[in-house]
């Protein structure tokens, strides 16, 4: 048997990689420009910017962001679905 604080450690060092890696998204940008629109977003997908022909457009910006936080959302509610899984891994499964 396993020692479940090992199992602990393991799991909060994944979640700190994790969390670090997220950070760094952050700090990434990616800018496009094509066919006279301008777009600026963060590498964790947070659109700072939008600009169509020279002109910014904060109501496109805001939807969009709003659809990429639900399509994130739908994604987490999937991979929390897989809990069940991971706990199996651990050791917790039946």
């Amino acid at each position: 048997m396993q020692n479940p604080f090992s199992q602990m450690s393991e799991l909060k060092k994944m979640r700190d990689q994790a969390m670090q890696i997220q950070r760094q998204l952050q700090a990434e940008e990616v800018e496009v420009e094509k066919n006279g629109v301008k777009i600026l977003i963060t590498g964790d997908q947070k659109l700072k910017t939008l600009e169509t022909h020279g002109k910014s457009d904060e109501d496109i910006k805001e939807a969009v962001n709003e659809a990429i936080k639900k399509s994130q959302e739908v994604a987490a509610k999937k991979l929390s679905q897989m809990q069940g899984g991971l706990s199996g891994l651990l050791g917790r499964g039946s």
